[in-house]
């Protein structure tokens, strides 16, 4: 399959071409010391060898890490140095040699596990990576262990399953949404979670959910893009930092840290397989490095991952051929229709997840060019394929189904392809006592859409079957200056200054003519009545000329941050933000926080900020029409943005402002011997001004829509006041048992999220209930848990490692926007009864398992399952939800997905 030529304000790949030819000529001209002497040794842990641990001198940037066999080796002068050691969950050591002229000094590590409590953390600090006990902020850290023995493949389900306040899970028949899975944190937005690597902001995704998912009208990061075979750790910041990070940081920040490993070929290959039958999924990785002299490197990776459709639809008990129900089951019988659609027993199309194929390739370096300069970058691309189902057009529905082309319907295929690219660019150092870092960033994300097996049914039996129905191109490119200082001020003090220049694109491309044009074909209905064909490809109507649009934002920032120690206990934090955009105006923020240590195990926090978040350009200029199920009904939706006629004049839609939020949190952390830490977080967060995704405008407006060929009509605007209130609880232990180590963890969220009483409703739009409806306030308030408990146990012995996570979702509810008054509830076919379709569905206890046994120092071995105990969400208890019974599962509100039992093999080759 063709697709257009991919468009881009930069051409990323040049970028990284011309960025490792400037590279490979530094390495080249830069000459090598000349050094007489060395240090060398062995790092491990009670179980055998450290693989990648990093090994470095004090007081230089010299550094390395250890090959497969825990071995590291330095060339240095002759003198007295101190030898640094140190990997994630583990405590760090350090020894002090001395080493003359052509001699070599041996020292060998073992290193005991720690708790992340006791690790360096770099989110939310612009001094010093500080221990968690010594920040002011809470701070999730999952460490590469986590990484390398969780049995999920993507990033976003990886997050789900280890970090309690955030969800993320596939959802079903929801154009690209099933491709790109939204993720939140603590039960607000995808667009309320700020995404960095490395420290470096991350782009979003081209994609604007517009369908009834949860992220309904938001944007978010496409977290799948990033490959975990890249990821060294990943720190988790769960408090309001717009002001230390811009725009979108409301709910908080995820920091993915690369690796910079460079003695280690990681293989990694897994196949899972459905205990369904369907499903099936095959993962390859390969991450290695090499060293540039004593202390820079480049570390690569490759990934692919190829995941197959899984189909959970029920039996389809509607009509088919004609609405009489004894000509419908006699057509049935007579065209073995069953039989024509694909699928096993009455299913007529796929609802699950959907087939998938990624290809990524990821680089991240450091490399010295002066005593007091480093460059370093990091990115790569990402590449996926996607193919998910829509709803079936049965041959009854003249109005979208061409009998010559379809005389049984058809299935509509959404394929989906997303490019995603990133390059960050940097100088870092010290001038004059001030750590100076400049860098700049390009990320680019695009997914453009082809249908296959439809028909555009207003061009008759001239249709085509396959159509290209366009894209949406989103590029970001940032450049931020930081300075910081340290001072020997008070009990120490440090100074934090900078300034960010960011410009963002959003293109929206048009389709071929075919998959939008209206063509004139025409029907004649059961009453004898000539009526038109819906016009533009079924499921998916292309982008129409008139809809596309190439929109550039400018948006400017500047930042200070003060950190004192007024007293060895005590410390402060302020700071503020001020930012500028060319289009929503001005904006200064700012954050107060404070962490005193009751003694040197327990520590308390407080902070509060003012944040805010930007409307996305997708937001403010998205406009489109698609294809959309209403309570049973397929109707063309037009998604009509702030600048047009329709939503200025006709609905007195007001331009979209930015979200203010107002941001507290109180913690109590700390260590119990070495055996227990603990976090205890209280949280409240309050949104104003709120920018959501409308709901649909129908009955009443039908001649201001008829000239769009829209059935209804949808907005953005900024609706809603929010309050969302929440805990987060963790605890973890550690301890020897036996002849092996326990790590046990339970972590826990519970969070509650109020829509205010007052809808911000435009004048025009005054006692209409569709501006945002029950459904709506339903998908903020309950569409996602209202808790998740985790618990992880891990024994290891000898070359023996077993774990066991289970994950307790809480409830979440589905609400139907007619269905507060009694008097819309409709008939149950499933009881017999008049019920209200809204539904609340029951927690539900998740378990897994992995074994794992290391063969020699170059092979492990691993086999488990997720979700061992099959444990699928509450089937739907109203027929009426069910779309005449394929959907037995609900679409609209997820907890974990519909995937079911699945069991895997891995092998990691270290070589």
């Amino acid at each position: 399959m063709t697709f257009p030529q991919h468009r881009t304000l930069v051409n990323v790949s040049s970028i990284v071409f011309y960025t490792f030819t400037l590279l490979f000529i530094l390495c080249s001209t830069k000459g090598i010391a000349q050094t007489r002497a060395t240090i060398s040794g062995n790092i491990s842990d009670q179980f055998g060898s450290l693989p990648g641990a990093t090994v470095s001198i004090e007081g230089s940037e010299v550094f390395a890490t250890t090959d497969v066999n825990g071995n590291y080796s330095f060339s240095v002068d002759e003198g007295t140095y101190i030898i640094n050691t140190g990997f994630v969950m583990y405590i760090s050591q350090s020894k002090e040699v001395t080493v003359g002229v052509g001699q070599e000094a041996v020292l060998d590590f073992t290193l005991e596990t720690g708790f992340s409590i006791d690790q360096p953390i770099a989110i939310g600090n612009r001094g010093d990576p500080a221990s968690g006990l010594d920040t002011s902020a809470p701070v999730d850290i999952i460490s590469p262990q986590e990484i390398a023995n969780s049995s999920q493949t993507e990033l976003s389900h990886l997050l789900h399953y280890v970090i309690s306040s955030f969800h993320s899970t596939n959802q079903t028949i929801a154009d690209g949404t099933d491709h790109i899975d939204p993720g939140t944190l603590r039960g607000l937005g995808p667009d309320q979670v700020l995404v960095l690597v490395n420290g470096k902001r991350r782009h979003n995704s081209a994609l604007l959910n517009v369908n009834g998912t949860v992220g309904r009208g938001s944007v978010g990061t496409d977290f799948n893009a990033i490959p975990l075979a890249t990821i060294e750790r990943i720190e988790v910041l769960r408090e309001g930092a717009t002001s230390q990070y811009g725009s979108d940081a409301i709910a908080g920040v995820i920091n993915i840290i690369l690796k910079k490993q460079t003695e280690v070929i990681d293989i990694d290959n897994r196949v899972i397989l459905n205990t369904e039958g369907d499903g099936f999924e095959n993962y390859s990785s390969g991450n290695f490095g090499l060293k540039f002299g004593e202390n820079g490197y480049i570390n690569v990776t490759a990934e692919y991952r190829k995941r197959n459709a899984t189909n959970r639809a029920g039996n389809y008990t509607g009509a088919v051929y004609s609405t009489d129900p004894v000509l419908d089951q006699q057509l049935i019988n007579e065209n073995n229709f069953f039989n024509q659609t694909g699928y096993d027993g009455r299913r007529v199309m796929a609802i699950g997840n959907a087939e998938t194929q990624n290809l990524a390739l990821y680089f991240n370096g450091e490399f010295k060019i002066s005593p007091s300069a480093t460059f370093y970058l990091h990115g790569g691309r990402n590449y996926r394929e996607g193919k998910a189902s829509g709803f079936y057009r049965f041959p009854k529905d003249e109005d979208r189904v061409i009998s010559e082309l379809f005389p049984d319907g058809f299935s509509p295929g959404i394929l989906t392809d997303i490019q995603d690219d990133a390059v960050v660019l940097g100088v870092k150092g010290i001038k004059n006592e001030f750590y100076i870092d400049f860098s700049h960033s390009i990320g680019n994300n695009r997914i453009d859409y082809t249908i296959n097996n439809s028909n555009n049914a207003s061009l008759g039996i001239i249709s085509p079957r396959t159509f290209y129905s366009g894209g949406f191109d989103y590029n970001q490119n940032t450049t931020n200056l930081d300075i910081s200082r340290k001072f020997d001020f008070l009990k120490g003090a440090n100074l934090a200054f900078g300034a960010e220049l960011r410009v963002e694109n959003y293109m929206i491309v048009a389709g071929e003519e075919a998959s939008y044009i209206d063509g004139g074909a025409t029907y004649i209905d059961a009453d004898g009545d000539e009526k038109p064909r819906i016009a533009g490809a079924q499921v998916f109507p292309g982008i129409q000329p008139e809809n596309e649009l190439n929109r550039f934002r400018t948006n400017s920032a500047g930042y200070i941050e003060i950190d004192l120690n007024p007293i060895d206990d005590l410390l402060f934090k302020v700071g503020g933000r001020y930012e500028t955009s060319n289009d929503f105006g001005s904006q200064g923020v700012y954050k107060l926080s404070s962490r005193y240590k009751l003694n040197k195990n327990i520590s308390v926090r407080a902070a509060y900020s003012k944040g805010f978040r930007a409307p996305s350009l997708h937001q403010v200029f998205f406009q489109n029409i698609s294809t959309q199920f209403i309570d049973g009904e397929i109707v063309q939706v037009g998604t009509f943005n702030n600048e047009s006629a329709i939503a200025r004049e006709a609905f007195g839609i007001n331009p979209l402002r930015a979200e203010i939020s107002n941001h507290f949190s109180l913690s109590l952390n700390g260590k119990i011997g070495n055996k227990i830490t603990f976090n205890l977080d209280y949280y409240h967060i309050d949104i104003r001004d709120r920018i959501v995704l409308s709901g649909r405008f129908a009955e009443g407006y039908e001649d201001l829509l008829s000239p769009y060929n829209v059935g209804a009509a949808q907005f953005f605007t900024n609706a809603i006041n929010s309050e969302t209130s929440g805990q987060d609880i963790t605890v973890n232990f550690k301890d020897k048992l036996g002849d092996g180590e326990l790590n046990a963890s339970i972590s826990a969220n519970f969070s509650k999220t109020r829509v205010g009483d007052d809808i911000n409703v435009p004048n025009s739009l005054i006692g209409q209930d569709e501006l945002f409806g029950r459904e709506e306030v339903g998908r903020v308030e309950k569409s996602q848990p209202n808790f998740k408990i985790l618990s992880r146990f891990v024994y290891e012995f000898d070359k023996y490692r077993i774990q066991l996570g289970n994950t307790l979702f809480g409830e979440v509810t589905y609400l139907h926007p007619d269905d507060g008054d009694s008097a819309n509830w409709v008939l149950n076919n499933y009881t017999g009864n008049i019920e209200s379709r809204d539904q609340t569905f029951s927690p539900k206890l998740v378990t897994d398992l992995l074994l794992s046994y290391q063969i020699n120092s170059n092979v492990i071995v691993s086999a488990g399952g997720n979700n061992i105990f099959n444990v699928y969400p509450d089937k739907h208890t109203h027929e009426a939800n069910t779309s005449d019974g394929s959907f037995i599962y609900s679409r609209r509100v997820q907890q974990f997905g519909v995937k079911g039992a699945n069991y895997f093999f891995k092998l990691l080759l270290r070589l």
